[in-house]
């Protein structure tokens, strides 16, 4: 059996793969995703910030998220570990459907059931998502 910490990396390779199927099997029957109330990227596509059930997580990951950002590139910062808990410190960068740039900084807090994911919380600056989001530039 893989460690939390090797889950939660293999996880990082099949989200970008954009196969709905692989995603979803990442995750328990009654897995939640979790991102800050009124996120500017739940806001622009009309999406919930809180994701229950493998399928709806996968379908954002495959799909929903890629009608806002392109070209999306993900650099971690760190990984951290401790028993089923894994945190994940990136930097994310992309391009916004309006062709402006996206850059911001994210942490993820996995918690692990077994061989797969059970829950993320997810942390980013959200005044900043919202600046590069929903404001015109000067």
């Amino acid at each position: 059996m893989s460690s939390p910490k090797e889950i939660v990396l293999n996880a990082w390779k099949i989200f970008s793969s954009r196969d709905a199927e692989r995603i979803a099997a990442l995750f328990t029957d009654d897995a939640e995703w979790i991102a800050p109330k009124g996120n500017a990227t739940a806001v622009a596509l009309d999406h919930t910030d809180h994701m229950v059930g493998p399928h709806q997580i996968a379908r954002f990951i495959a799909q929903e998220m890629h009608k806002m950002f392109s070209n999306i590139d993900i650099a971690f910062r760190g990984v951290y570990a401790d028993g089923d808990v894994v945190i994940v410190e990136e930097r994310m960068r992309a391009t916004l459907a309006g062709g402006k740039p996206y850059e911001n900084d994210y942490c993820f807090v996995f918690t692990v059931a077994g061989d797969r994911i059970r829950q993320v919380r997810e942390y980013m600056d959200t005044r900043k998502g919202w600046r590069m989001v929903f404001e015109q530039e000067a």
